[in-house]
């Protein structure tokens, strides 16, 4: 999966549709449910599938934050576990020791703080 340059835009609306194509192809290589994407995105499953036809993320911060800290979540484990796709794509949905046994995916769905909770978690191994 590739990345969105840094020199991107994402207040415009073709950044916010790439955006979007990228984020579901990311929710569709962790598999996991409707309803599971709609907690990370803080959005109905109606939401959600309208955003699977072709609609982008509306262009607010709650959307950047979310959106930028599961990217960032996915990047490193790209960079923890290279030659390994099964553990970066099947991770988030794994019983963790770090997360009191809870799978990430469950630590996420607690909104926002929850995400940048595993964020952080990856940060802190990318710098051991």
């Amino acid at each position: 999966m590739r990345e969105l340059p840094s020199n991107i835009d994402i207040h415009t609306k073709e950044s916010r549709i790439a955006l979007t194509k990228m984020v579901m192809r990311l929710f569709d290589l962790w598999d996991i449910s409707i309803a599971d994407q709609g907690a990370l995105l803080n959005r109905s499953p109606t939401t959600i599938c309208r955003y699977r036809n072709g609609e982008c993320f509306a262009d607010v911060k709650d959307m950047h934050d979310r959106v930028s800290n599961l990217l960032s979540i996915h990047k490193s484990l790209k960079i923890l576990y290279p030659y390994s796709e099964d553990i970066v794509y099947r991770w988030t949905s794994a019983k963790n020791m770090e997360f009191d046994s809870k799978a990430p995916i469950a630590v996420m769905k607690q909104g926002l703080d929850g995400i940048i909770s595993v964020r952080d978690h990856h940060e802190i191994r990318l710098c051991i």
